[in-house]
């Protein structure tokens, strides 16, 4: 039976820079709702949702963690999701699933280089958020500032909501705007007691002119109080509410309220807010998907009478149940023991145990419904953005898309009887997260691991030995190159072989030419009706992508290419489709040998805060880096720097960093895009993997 309606679910993410308060602020949300009856703190390595021994070792959050707490009347899962651009696949799986977040922005920081990153995810995937100004009573504080990065950095709309009551040392609570009350904590270390009272007069009219601006931003998507607002009519809190809500969820703007978590002020507010402002399941579209055997677009409504359907989202190998999959229903039920079809494998599951999940703690539960997410398993079939539906009714959701990985390194088990373990690791680390590779080194023959940079290898690493009991040797990592052409090229493929009986006839003519950065591979079939039988295209174009996973320079995948099958010819008995594709591949590398091939590599967008006594030395050293600076701002006092600085320059600068600012400065780093090498570092390169040497400059 159905404990809370669909309408009373909140399915939210905490998002934010690393070290903005996520976790913290989420284990407070846990104690005032009555999940945990202490309050676990990051920095103790006690945090609740910081499960993982490295995560409580290294004081950041590595996996997103899932919890169910309880709220007014209302159900609220969350999920607290990673800062650390490393490990951002664990932010855009959780966005793919989630009905609304929370952006946890630094009250002294600011809008920070990672606040943007998953800004720009919870965009991509029009998920409406609230934001909490944190860490209100830090030394430098400035709330205003973060507003106003907001707006530039952002490009978003803040709607002020409450107020902040003193800042600094002096922050005693906040004044709610809506219901024209001002809060304040007493000094009671837990924070459960706080006061409602009129607003003081230091600070009625500030609090005015406030709630003016509000309804002046109101008005815009409510009509009823813009006549009010016109008219200077009193407008009921509960009809503020309503506006707040239709804006939130259309994202026409984004509520702002303020608190300091680690003193446990502004938390009750926050869940208020939750409740009050962001959409349940019903309040978002029907999720869309494809029937898999005529591809129409299905939909399914968040109702449980709806035909089950449900995403998986993340895999997890638990050392008691096995591996877990965590999805979310879009649609329908299910209960243990009845049958669900994988749509993505077509397959059919049996649900032997359905969990609802506490962090890596776990609850059997018989039933889930449209809008839960839970943990079902154990099921080693399933796979992250697997689709889960009724037989009778398939859809196949949009999958989720991850970045690909930038980094690889050798790894080796330590001795030989370990072989058959490592390769059973790798294969379950594999399963979990969908950023970690496993290839062979096409020179060598070594087992390549890649990933999103250092901090990520060293974790799965680490988790291998601790978990699974696998001790290997990791090289020094390495950079994921690419390669490319520059100009037009064409090709001519011939694979003839004749044997005893029947031969091989594949015969192909391609052109190949360079597409826009981030293109990928792109395949047209020109060739006039009955050069070549259709069935054997897809086999040219088969034999052209494997040779594009080699390359042709250094053995780098090949990318932003398009390739053009002009011409070729068949035989009547001894075409077949391996000859066809062999001939795809020796034209493409005949063409690809002469279309001015080079090398890619990835460029990293490094945002380094420092004091200002260290720039000039930071600067200099980015300058051997081969890196460029884009912009320099200043800060509360420090001095930011952005940069755009080649991967392979920034291995170990975590240290570098630390020697420069004598500990003082720190440092973001993500992904920016791939770019062409310049030829003399290029050289190099090539030089050095002929030599069969690491790839370093």
């Amino acid at each position: 039976m159905r404990r809370y309606p669909v309408e009373k679910v909140r399915n939210i993410g905490i998002m934010a820079h690393i070290d903005a308060g996520k976790t913290t602020t989420t284990e407070r949300i846990l104690f005032f709702t009555g999940i945990t009856y202490k309050i676990g703190e990051v920095d103790e390595g006690t945090a609740v949702m910081d499960w993982m021994e490295q995560e409580q070792e290294r004081g950041i959050t590595i996996t997103s963690a899932a919890t169910t707490c309880y709220w007014k009347g209302h159900k609220v899962n969350i999920i607290d999701t990673p800062g650390h651009v490393d490990f951002t696949v664990e932010v855009e799986r959780s966005l793919r699933v989630l009905d609304g977040g929370i952006v946890i922005l630094c009250g002294v920081g600011g809008v920070e280089a990672q606040s943007e990153t998953v800004w720009r995810q919870a965009d991509r995937y029009q998920v409406p958020r609230i934001v909490y100004i944190n860490k209100m009573d830090r030394i430098g504080v400035n709330p205003e500032k973060a507003i106003n990065e907001m707006k530039e950095r952002l490009k978003a709309s803040p709607l002020i909501i409450q107020m902040p009551v003193g800042k600094e040392d002096g922050f005693k609570g906040v004044i709610d705007l809506v219901e024209m009350k001002e809060i304040c904590w007493q000094d009671d270390l837990l924070g459960a007691e706080f006061k409602v009272s009129n607003i003081s007069d230091e600070y009625i009219d500030e609090a005015k002119q406030k709630r003016q601006e509000m309804l002046e931003m109101l008005s815009e998507v409510d009509d009823s109080i813009m006549e009010r607002y016109l008219e200077e009519e009193e407008v009921p809190s509960a009809e503020i509410k309503m506006a707040i809500r239709k804006g939130t969820i259309s994202l026409r703007f984004f509520p702002v309220l303020y608190g300091a978590s680690f003193k446990n002020k502004g938390i009750h507010p926050l869940l208020d807010a939750v409740v009050d402002y962001l959409p349940s399941p019903v309040d978002i579209p029907p999720v869309k998907g494809i029937h898999p055997k005529t591809s129409n677009i299905e939909e399914r409504k968040a109702a449980d009478e709806d035909s089950f359907s449900a995403l998986v989202f993340k895999i997890m190998n638990d050392p008691y149940v096995g591996f877990l999959a965590f999805f979310r229903v879009y649609s329908g039920k299910a209960k243990i023991g009845s049958y669900v079809y994988n749509s993505t494998k077509e397959k059919e599951e049996r649900i032997s145990r359905l969990l609802e999940m506490h962090s890596n703690k776990r609850k059997d539960i018989e039933e889930v419904y449209a809008g839960d997410i839970a943990a079902i398993g154990p099921m080693k079939t399933l796979s992250t953005g697997d689709t889960l539906c009724a037989k009778n009714r398939p859809i196949v959701l949009e999958p989720i898309k991850f970045p690909k990985p930038v980094v690889s390194a050798v790894i080796e088990p330590k001795s030989r009887k370990e072989h058959e373990k490592l390769a059973d690791a790798l294969a379950k680390l594999i399963n979990e997260d969908p950023t970690f590779k496993v290839s062979k080194d096409p020179l060598t023959g070594q087992t390549l691991v890649c990933g999103m940079g250092e901090l990520h290898l060293e974790v799965l690493m680490d988790r291998m030995e601790r978990e699974f009991g696998v001790k290997a040797n990791l090289g020094k990592p390495k950079v994921a190159y690419k390669e490319t052409i520059m100009r037009v090229a064409e090709g001519e493929g011939r694979y003839i072989r004749q044997t005893g009986g029947r031969g091989h006839y594949g015969h192909c003519k391609i052109i190949i030419e360079p597409l826009e950065r981030d293109n990928g591979f792109e395949f047209i079939d020109s060739t006039k009706k009955g050069v070549i039988p259709k069935e054997f295209i897809p086999s040219i174009k088969a034999g052209i992508k494997e040779a594009m996973e080699i390359g042709i320079l250094a053995n780098f995948q090949m990318t932003d290419i398009k390739a053009t099958l002009i011409d070729g010819s068949y035989h009547e008995v001894d075409s077949s489709h391996i000859a066809f594709k062999i001939a795809g591949s020796l034209a493409f590398k005949e063409a690809a040998a002469k279309a001015e091939p080079i090398l890619l590599e990835p460029i990293m967008n490094l945002v380094v805060v420092t004091p200002d006594e260290y720039v000039g030395d930071i600067v200099g050293d980015i300058n051997a880096r081969h890196g460029r600076v884009v912009k320099m701002d200043i800060k509360g006092g420090s001095r930011i720097i952005k940069i755009f600085v080649p991967l392979a320059e920034m291995f170990g600068y975590a240290t570098t960093l630390r020697t420069i600012t004598q500990g003082r400065g720190i440092f973001s780093m993500e992904f920016y895009r791939y770019e062409t090498m310049p030829p003399a570092v290029m050289e190099k390169v090539i030089a050095r993997i002929e030599g069969r040497t690491s790839v370093y400059r």
